[in-house]
C-alpha cells in the first residue's frame, strides 16, 4: 500500500531534489533520468540536454516514444520501453489517439495500434523517407484511421497514431538533409501482446519529476488519469508542497528532505527532461514567463541557476561559431554570467562549432 505518513516540504526543497535527481553535477556518464528518455525536439536538442548532465548520445537510439515525440533512449531498453508504452486497454488506446480527424477510428483502441505497428514492419525494411512510409502505412490500415488531406488530395493516417505506433513497429527515426528518414532497428522486437512495465515507468516519472499527481503522470504519457489507476505503484508517500499534494516513491523521502543547495548553472534546451514536469507553476510560478518558455512552436531553452529557472536562451550558428543569447528574467549575477561562458562553449562543442559567443540581454 502507499505510505500513510505525509511529508511536508517547500517548493525550494522539491526543486533542489529534482536538480540532484537529474545529475546536473555531471557525476555520472549514464544519468538515471534516461529511464524517461531525452526528447529531441527540435532535432539536435537532446545532445545538449545530455551534455548538461555530462553524458553523450553514443549508445542511444532516436525513436518516437512518449506522446509520439522523438526521444533518445538506450538501445538495450527499447523492447522493454515498447512494452511499458503499449496502451493498457482499449479505452487507454483510444484516449491516446483520439482526435477530431479520426474520432471513429480511435474507437478501434488497441487494434488501431496493432494494425499500424504491423504495417510499419512490412513497410520499413530499409531506410525510407517519412512521407513514403506514411503513404504505405495509410494504405494498409482501416480507412477510419485516416483523414482526407485537401492540400495533398489524398488520405493520410493520423499523425498522432502514426508516430506513437512507430516504436511498436520497431522503427528508428533519423534525419538526412533536414528530412525525417525511418529505418528498421538493428535489434527488432515483436509487437507487444500486452502492456508490461508501465508501473515502473510511472515510478520513474515520480522519482525524477515528483512529487506528482496521477493527472500529471497521465499527461506525460498522453492519456487520462483513470487509465493509469491500475498501474499506480505501491510504496509511495504523499507529499505536501506548500499545501498541494503529490506522490513520491518512499525510497526518495530522505533525498527530498535533505536535498542540498545547488550552485550549478546549466543551459537546458527545449524539451529537456527537467522541463517535462507537468507542474509548470512549480517550476516557474510567473504565468507570463511560463508562456515565454513553453511555447507550442519555437520555444527557447531555459537557464537553470542553482535550482531556479532564471531566464531563457537561444543559439544561432554563425560560421564556425555559435552565438548563444541569454535573456535573464532579472539581472544575472557576475557568478552566473561567468558560468554561462563555460556552458555556452559546451553548447557550441555539442553543435560541432569551435567557439561560442555569449550575448546576455
Amino acid at each position: 500500500m502507499n505510505g500513510t505518513a505525509r511529508i511536508d516540504v517547500s517548493r525550494e526543497q522539491v526543486l533542489r531534489y529534482r536538480v540532484a535527481a537529474h545529475a546536473f553535477d555531471r557525476a555520472s556518464p549514464t544519468p538515471g533520468v534516461l529511464a524517461l528518455g531525452v526528447q529531441d525536439t527540435p532535432h539536435g536538442s537532446a545532445p545538449v540536454a545530455l551534455a548538461a548532465r555530462g553524458a553523450t548520445s553514443g549508445a542511444l537510439e532516436r525513436v518516437w516514444s512518449f506522446r509520439g515525440a522523438p526521444h533518445l533512449h538506450r538501445r538495450t531498453e527499447l523492447a522493454a520501453l515498447a512494452g511499458a508504452l503499449w496502451p493498457l486497454d482499449d479505452s487507454d488506446a483510444t484516449a491516446r489517439i483520439s482526435t477530431a480527424a479520426i474520432k471513429e477510428g480511435a474507437k478501434l483502441g488497441l487494434a488501431a495500434f496493432r494494425v499500424t505497428a504491423e504495417a510499419f514492419r512490412r513497410t520499413v525494411v530499409e531506410p525510407l523517407g517519412k512521407g513514403e512510409v506514411s503513404t504505405a502505412v495509410s494504405a494498409a490500415v482501416p480507412e477510419s484511421l485516416t483523414y482526407w488531406c485537401i492540400p495533398c488530395g489524398a488520405r493520410h493516417i493520423s499523425g498522432l497514431l502514426f508516430q506513437q505506433a512507430g516504436l511498436f513497429g520497431s522503427v528508428r527515426v533519423g534525419a538526412e538533409r533536414g528530412k525525417t528518414v525511418l529505418s528498421p532497428l538493428g535489434s527488432p522486437f515483436p509487437v507487444p501482446e500486452t502492456a508490461s512495465g508501465t508501473q515502473d515507468l510511472v515510478r520513474s516519472y515520480l522519482r525524477f519529476l515528483g512529487p506528482a499527481t496521477r493527472a500529471e503522470v497521465a499527461a506525460f504519457l498522453g492519456t487520462r488519469p483513470t487509465a493509469i489507476r491500475t498501474v499506480w505503484p505501491e510504496g509511495l508517500v504523499e507529499v505536501s508542497v506548500d499545501g498541494a499534494s503529490g506522490w513520491l516513491p518512499e525510497s526518495e523521502g530522505d533525498a527530498l528532505r535533505g536535498a542540498p543547495r545547488a550552485d550549478t548553472v546549466r543551459l537546458l534546451p527545449p524539451g529537456d527532461p527537467f522541463l517535462q514536469a507537468r507542474d509548470r507553476s512549480l517550476l516557474l510560478p510567473e504565468k507570463d514567463r511560463q508562456k515565454e518558455l513553453w511555447r507550442a512552436i519555437g520555444g527557447p531553452g531555459a537557464v537553470l541557476a542553482g535550482s531556479e529557472i532564471v531566464g531563457t536562451w537561444r543559439a544561432r550558428a554563425s560560421g564556425r561559431r555559435v552565438e548563444v543569447t541569454v535573456t535573464g528574467f532579472d539581472a544575472l549575477s557576475a557568478a552566473v554570467r561567468r558560468a554561462l561562458e563555460t556552458e555556452a562553449q559546451t553548447v557550441a562543442e555539442v553543435r560541432g562549432a569551435k567557439e561560442a559567443l555569449l550575448l546576455i540581454e
